[in-house]
């Protein structure tokens, strides 16, 4: 017993959230780690690894949060496996030895939905808007072949498509133990079914990957850079006082602001007017994005998001 609560602690680090948490450095030198912080009142933020997926953190490389209330827990994304889910449940429990009652899936990326198993089989009900399931389901095969080149085979055990119980098409409200929950849909940002989750009691915005801070976001075939903005701005509409993003710590508006909103519109502006002087795609990643290279994986993804958001623009 005492060597398993030794395991289960090492999973994870434990730090207190302070004006000046987005400039702190990563905890240790354990990429696999999860970091948990207390954001305020009764909610928590949990920073998996910034690298990509891997056996070691289980393909959890992404930020979750939850919120205790006087009947249970409600966990914003369940991480990228079965095996992920479990640790997560490790840090809650703990906090909490609460149930978790609801668990919300904040878009299509695997970890933000394919531990959903793992918590429906303790009771919970999983909440995702209608175009994450439908990104999930379309995506499911290429997820599954995604994790199992990055991180092997066998962090896939127990590992199973399990979808939402209750969906919906642009927004979701409930309450559970007197906290107030609010789930808004507002477009196509990083996947197709991209959504934020609002605590208008305590001025928490969970973002989901609508926001990245301290690695570069990523444009993929699915995402739309025109839409991320629009997304972005109707969740930053909302003024919070705390923000979890999708990627990093616990942070505020001001850096996400940043490290995402900033790097969208300039880059989609600086493209622009490169079209419009007659540039062609070949050249695009020479457009100067220097500004931005303070940003993790910089040199890896400018090049790729810049042809991406390029393509977009020719047929806007």
């Amino acid at each position: 017993m005492q060597t398993q609560l030794i395991a289960a602690l090492l999973c994870f680090v434990l730090l207190p959230l302070s004006p000046a948490s987005a400039e702190m450095p990563d905890p240790g030198e354990n990429e696999d780690a999860l970091s948990l912080f207390k954001v305020t009142g009764n909610v928590y933020g949990i920073e998996g690894s910034l690298a990509n997926r891997t056996a070691g953190n289980l393909g959890n490389n992404a930020t979750f949060g939850f919120v205790v209330t006087a009947d249970g827990v409600v966990l914003v994304d369940p991480g990228g496996t079965y095996k992920g889910a479990q640790r997560i449940d490790e840090v809650i429990r703990s906090v909490t030895d609460k149930p978790v009652k609801y668990v919300i899936n904040t878009g299509g990326q695997d970890h933000r939905w394919l531990g959903n198993d793992y918590f429906r089989k303790q009771g919970a009900k999983v909440i995702a808007s209608t175009a994450a399931v439908a990104d999930q389901k379309a995506r499911l095969n290429d997820i599954l072949l995604g994790l199992s080149n990055a991180a092997g085979d066998e962090v896939l055990q127990g590992t199973v498509a399990s979808y939402a119980d209750i969906t919906f098409d642009k927004e979701y409200t409930f309450s559970l133990g007197g906290t107030d929950f609010e789930i808004y849909h507002p477009g196509n940002a990083h996947s197709p079914g991209d959504s934020f989750v609002w605590l208008p009691g305590q001025k928490v915005i969970f973002t989901g990957d609508i926001a990245y801070t301290v690695r570069m976001l990523s444009m993929m075939s699915f995402s739309s850079s025109k839409s991320w903005v629009e997304s972005y701005e109707a969740m930053a509409a909302f003024k919070p006082d705390h923000v979890i993003p999708g990627h990093g710590k616990p942070t505020t508006l001001a850096v996400t602001d940043k490290d995402t909103y900033a790097y969208l519109t300039s880059l989609r502006k600086k493209i622009t007017e490169f079209m419009n002087a007659g540039g062609g795609i070949e050249d695009v990643s020479q457009i100067d994005q220097s500004e931005f290279s303070y940003l993790r994986n910089y040199v890896a993804l400018k090049g790729r998001n810049a042809q991406k958001i390029y393509e977009e623009i020719e047929f806007e």
